[in-house]
């Protein structure tokens, strides 16, 4: 964790620059000594795993927007991270610190508080194929070129996609291989340490080349074994697992049981809870292999028990119930074989039995809560997909209203300009006509004719004004741009709006059915691409109008939509742009997104 202790002394160090500059005496600064207060509690937490007077009661808190407050703030989020295993009040805790953090501009508490948050998600997992993740590692890019959160991007991108993807083997193979490229040139690092038991796992569980995964833990091994804060602990901790898991799978129990030993650790944080429920599972799975079906079953007990206790809180009750029956069907048990050791074997046999009842019903439990928070997912996402739907609608009906109250202004603007200047010019034609018939001057006619000259200017005049259209760069451009606004705070999603040469009006029914078309395009990447960000791009070539819009969305494959079967809106889509003779084109690859090019004849 060297990157840590330097990002407290720098701010410790810029902190009091900047005091001293501004001439405040620091000791008497509350603000000041707060926040080095905080600082020091983080560096204790971090080295120690010490959270005693970490401050929960929010009655507590100072009523400022310090960086100490931010601090503070962080401090929590490990405290309910770490040692309770509280995920939720942990997320929102180091998302406070995040908005503080951003407010106050400073890059190196937003990078810790956006460390601890992809943390969660790499010890955790959201929702099957969850890519909310990458919006994080995106703002940790963003930040300062700092080489460390370079290294923690590419660490937890790799960590929470071995995760979140192991299925998808061509993803996962594609982000190893991007994330070693990086690391082979940095010097050793915590975070560099930590890849190597990614990719640990990685040849375990994937590739299943146990002599590549050995040499990364032994190799990420020989970092950490001289290494002895708190997280050091965890890291440790999981090198041994993954050593029992290699030597299992190399049919070596013995070794396996050695190295499972010094996974455990007794301290009672949730963070070592959780490592401590895969030691017991893969000590189950080890005695099992060697026959020993007493000891497996004790460990897959408490396994199970132990996976309750980390993400079924309400199941407490059966669980205490669960562990009476137990520890009192194991008491009876040693009396019976006292007295009647003839009739062990069949004692056992019912215990066993007993157990591996309990046993389904506590996996069933957990199935049942895992369906239940699927389903509960599923609802949500279809909750988004009729909000986007009826802002969709609300904008098509605003176009719809815009056009028709921009046709009533034309009309009434036509009807002045007949009825005020073309009417009045037409009837001094008529005077002047009347004139001539009983004078014969040269110069009335002349008059005459250039009246006429005039009126035919006027009527040329309402005729374009006519065929201007009512939305081009004040109706389609806007229209556009407020479907952009809404959708993206709807959805959270950036949607960017582009025009270029659009000064010329176009008909009306035309901009009705361009805006049509790009808000289909919106809808299908937004529903149907998981797209997060979109581009519009809007270019008048005088002659033809270009539309394209690209999305950064899953992708499909383009060869598999025919005339017949067309999804996903695209078969309205062809139609109208067939119907205003324009030419359609679709580039898409699977996970590059799509890009859609319209050219439309004017």
């Amino acid at each position: 964790m060297k990157y840590l202790l330097k990002v407290i002394f720098f701010s410790i160090l810029s902190f009091t620059s900047s005091f001293c500059q501004q001439k405040v005496n620091f000791e008497k600064d509350t603000a000041a000594i707060n926040l080095t207060h905080q600082i020091h509690k983080y560096d204790e937490i971090i080295k120690t795993g010490n959270f005693d007077n970490v401050i929960l009661n929010h009655n507590e808190l100072p009523d400022d927007k310090s960086l100490g407050k931010g601090y503070l703030y962080l401090n929590q989020g490990l405290k309910h991270y770490l040692e309770s295993g509280n995920f939720i009040n942990a997320y929102n805790s180091f998302k406070k610190s995040l908005s503080l953090a951003e407010d106050l501009g400073d890059d190196d508490l937003a990078s810790l508080s956006i460390q601890y948050i992809l943390e969660m998600y790499s010890r955790t997992v959201v929702s099957s194929n969850d890519i909310s993740y990458q919006y994080l590692i995106s703002e940790l890019l963003n930040k300062p070129n700092i080489n460390s959160n370079i290294e923690k991007a590419n660490y937890y991108n790799f960590k929470i996609t071995l995760k979140y993807f192991y299925e998808d083997l061509i993803k996962v193979d594609s982000i190893y291989k991007k994330t070693n490229n990086f690391f082979k040139n940095q010097p050793i690092s915590s975070f560099k340490a930590q890849n190597y038991i990614n990719n640990g796992s990685y040849h375990t569980l994937i590739t299943k080349n146990l002599d590549s995964s050995k040499y990364y833990i032994e190799l990420a091994n020989e970092y950490f074994k001289s290494k002895y804060d708190y997280f050091d602990l965890a890291h440790k901790a999981q090198i041994n697992l993954t050593l029992g898991v290699i030597n299992f799978k190399q049919e070596h129990p013995d070794s396996a049981i050695s190295f499972l030993n010094r996974a455990y650790n007794s301290k009672e944080d949730a963070i070592f809870k959780n490592i401590n429920s895969y030691v017991f599972f893969w000590k189950s799975e080890v005695y099992k292999s060697i026959g020993d079906t007493l000891k497996a079953l004790r460990y897959n007990n408490k396994f199970l028990t132990q996976e309750l206790l980390i993400n079924q809180s309400d199941n407490l009750q059966l669980i205490s119930e669960y562990e009476t029956k137990y520890e009192t069907a194991k008491k009876e048990q040693e009396v019976i074989a006292e007295k009647q050791k003839s009739k062990q074997n069949l004692y056992v046999a019912i215990g066993l039995g007993g157990s591996l009842i309990l046993g389904g019903v506590i996996a069933f439990l957990l199935f049942k809560s895992t369906k239940r928070k699927q389903k509960l997912a599923e609802q949500e996402k279809e909750i988004e997909s009729q909000k986007l739907a009826t802002v969709l609608k609300d904008q098509e009906l605003t176009a719809i209203d815009a056009m028709i109250e921009g046709q009533e202004k034309e009309r009434q603007r036509i009807a002045n300009d007949l009825h005020d200047d073309l009417g009045g010019l037409m009837a001094t034609v008529k005077l002047h006509f009347n004139a001539l018939k009983d004078k014969k001057s040269p110069e009335l006619f002349d008059k005459t004719n250039n009246l006429i000259d005039e009126a035919y200017q006027k009527v040329r005049s309402v005729a374009h004004a006519k065929n201007s259209g009512v939305i081009a760069k004040h109706g389609l451009l806007k229209s556009v741009k407020e479907l952009a606004d809404k959708i993206s705070i709807a959805n959270k999603l950036n949607i960017e709006v582009m025009d270029y040469g659009l000064d010329t009006r176009l008909e009306n029914s035309l901009e009705l059915t361009i805006f049509r078309i790009i808000q289909e395009l919106i809808s299908n990447a937004v529903k149907h691409a998981n797209a997060s960000d979109i581009s519009v791009h809007i270019t008048n070539h005088e002659d033809s109008l270009n539309l394209m819009v690209e999305d950064n969305g899953v992708g499909f494959n383009p060869n598999q939509i025919t005339k017949t079967k067309k999804g996903m809106g695209i078969s309205s889509i062809d139609k109208r742009v067939e119907h205003l003779d324009g030419k359609l084109t679709i580039e898409s690859e699977k996970n590059k997104g799509t890009t859609v090019i319209i050219d439309i004849p004017l």
